[in-house]
C-alpha cells in the first residue's frame, strides 16, 4: 500500500515568498544600468518604456491577487489602473499602448515606492498560507519573467535609435568564431503527442496534450549562422521576390529591408548592434532579429524550409537525451551555441516555425480577465520555440509557444531549417 504524500504547506509557502521576491529584484536588476531617461523613451509602438514593464507588472500583483484576496488591501496609487492596464478589456479602459512613453509622472522613484507597496503586501500574503489565489501568484511570476524578457527586446531597440549605440552592459565574453557543420537528424514522425502535460506551470496556450500527425521530417543539428545569412543576402537574398511570401515582399519593398534588424554594413563587412553595444558580425553566431518572413525566404534559398511547431517538439524530446535538462524536467539555456547535436535547441534565440498561432483542439479559455492573457491573440501571428539567451532560466519549457505577427523582427528571433523526407 503506498503512503500518502505528506505536503510541508510552511515550506510551499516559503519557496514560494522567496521565489517571488527573487523574481521581482531580478526585474528592479535589470532596470539598474539605465538612466530615468532610458526608462521613460518608448522607442516604437511595439516596445514599452522599462519604467512601465515595472509598473505594469507590479499592477498584475495588484489587480489580480491583492484586490481580490488581500483583506483590507488599499491601493498604492487608483490611478494606476488606468495608467498601467495592458490589454485586459474585463479591467476596465487603459492609456493607449503607442503612448506609453509620455508618461513622464509617475516618475522612476515612485515607480520604485509602487513595487516596494505591492512587493511588502504580496509577502505578507503569500506569508498567511496557501489559498485560492497561489495559482494566480504563479501565472504573475511567469507573466513578470516574460516582462523580464521585453525588457531587454524593448532596450536593445531603444538604445539603438541612439547613433553613438551605447551599451547596455559590457559582453561578458566572446564565443570562438568556429560554426560546426550542418548535420541532420532523422525523424520518422507517426502519430505523436504534444502539448504540456507534467507537473507544473505551463500557460493555458500550452495545453490540452493531444495528438498530432507528424510525416518523416529532418531537423538542422544547429541554428543557421549570421555567415549563412550573410550568403544570402549576397546572393540577392532581398531582391529575388521569388523567394519571399507575397506580404513579406511587400515589407521588403515598403520597408527597405536589406538585412536583419541592427546589421550596420562597414565596407565589405558587417556589424551587429549589441547589448553590449556595435561590434564585428561573427560568422558563427546564430542569427537573430529577423522576421518570419525573412526565416521563410531564407529556408527556401538554401533548399529547405522551417519546421513546423509538431516537428519542433518532437525533437525537443530527443533533444532531451542530451543530459540537457534540469532534475525539475525543464531545460536551462544554452549559454554559448557550441554543443553537438540537438542539445542546443533550448535558450540561443527564438526559433521560427510554419505553425500558425492556433489553439490546440480541446482549448478552452480560463475564466475571468486572465482568460484574456492568451486566447484572443491566436489570429495573424507565427510560433516560435525554444526561447533565448534573453529568456529566464527557469521560464523555459519545451511546450512554450511564443508567438509574434510575421513582420515583427525586434525579438531574438532566429532560423533551424528543416525538410521533408519521402
Amino acid at each position: 500500500m503506498s503512503k500518502p504524500i505528506v505536503r510541508d504547506v510552511a515550506t510551499d509557502t516559503r519557496h514560494l515568498c522567496q521565489r517571488f521576491l527573487a523574481i521581482r529584484r531580478l526585474s528592479e536588476a535589470l532596470a539598474e544600468p539605465l538612466s530615468a531617461e532610458d526608462q521613460t523613451v518608448q522607442s516604437m509602438r511595439d516596445a514599452s518604456p522599462t519604467k512601465w514593464h515595472l509598473a505594469h507588472t507590479t499592477w498584475f500583483f495588484e489587480t489580480f491577487v491583492l484586490r481580490p484576496h488581500a483583506p483590507g488591501y488599499r491601493p498604492f496609487d487608483p490611478a494606476y489602473e488606468y495608467l498601467f492596464n495592458s490589454y485586459y478589456e474585463a479591467v476596465g479602459p487603459r492609456h493607449p499602448r503607442p503612448q506609453r512613453g509620455m508618461i513622464t509622472r509617475p516618475g522612476v522613484e515612485r515607480i520604485r515606492a509602487y513595487r516596494t507597496y505591492v512587493s511588502q503586501a504580496m509577502a505578507a500574503l503569500i506569508g498567511s498560507g496557501r489559498g485560492d489565489w497561489t495559482e494566480l501568484v504563479e501565472l504573475g511570476l511567469h507573466h513578470e519573467q516574460q516582462h523580464q524578457e521585453l525588457i531587454l527586446m524593448d532596450v536593445k531597440h531603444l538604445l539603438s535609435m541612439n547613433p553613438l549605440f551605447p551599451a547596455y552592459a559590457p559582453e561578458r565574453g566572446a564565443p570562438a568564431d568556429d560554426a560546426t557543420a550542418l548535420r541532420w537528424v532523422d525523424f520518422e514522425g507517426g502519430l505523436v503527442e504534444i502539448g504540456h502535460a507534467a507537473d507544473g506551470f505551463a500557460f493555458d496556450n500550452e495545453g490540452p496534450r493531444h495528438r498530432a500527425w507528424v510525416d518523416p521530417f529532418a531537423l538542422a543539428t544547429r541554428l543557421s549562422t549570421c555567415g549563412e545569412y550573410a550568403a544570402f543576402i549576397a546572393d540577392g537574398g532581398y531582391r529575388r521576390p521569388e523567394l519571399w511570401l507575397s506580404a513579406g515582399w511587400d515589407c521588403v519593398k515598403q520597408r527597405d529591408w536589406q538585412a536583419p534588424l541592427y546589421w550596420h554594413r562597414d565596407g565589405d563587412r558587417w556589424n551587429l548592434f549589441t547589448l553590449s553595444g556595435l561590434r564585428p558580425m561573427r560568422g558563427s553566431e546564430p542569427v537573430c532579429h529577423v522576421s518570419f518572413y525573412e526565416a521563410a525566404a531564407f529556408a527556401k534559398w538554401a533548399g529547405k524550409r522551417l519546421p513546423r511547431e509538431a516537428e519542433w517538439e518532437l525533437a525537443s524530446i530527443d533533444a532531451a537525451g542530451s543530459g540537457n535538462m534540469l532534475e525539475d524536467g525543464r531545460y536551462h539555456p544554452i549559454a554559448a551555441p557550441r554543443g553537438d547535436g540537438l542539445a542546443q535547441m533550448i535558450g540561443d534565440v527564438w526559433e521560427w516555425t510554419a505553425s500558425p498561432y492556433v489553439a490546440y483542439p480541446g482549448y478552452r479559455e480560463p475564466p475571468g480577465a486572465v482568460g484574456e492573457y492568451n486566447g484572443k491573440f491566436m489570429a495573424n501571428q507565427m510560433v516560435l520555440r525554444g526561447g533565448c539567451a534573453a529568456t529566464p532560466r527557469d521560464h523555459i519549457r519545451t511546450t512554450y509557444r511564443n508567438f509574434f505577427p510575421p513582420d515583427a523582427r525586434w525579438m531574438f528571433g532566429g532560423i533551424r531549417l528543416a525538410e521533408d523526407l519521402r
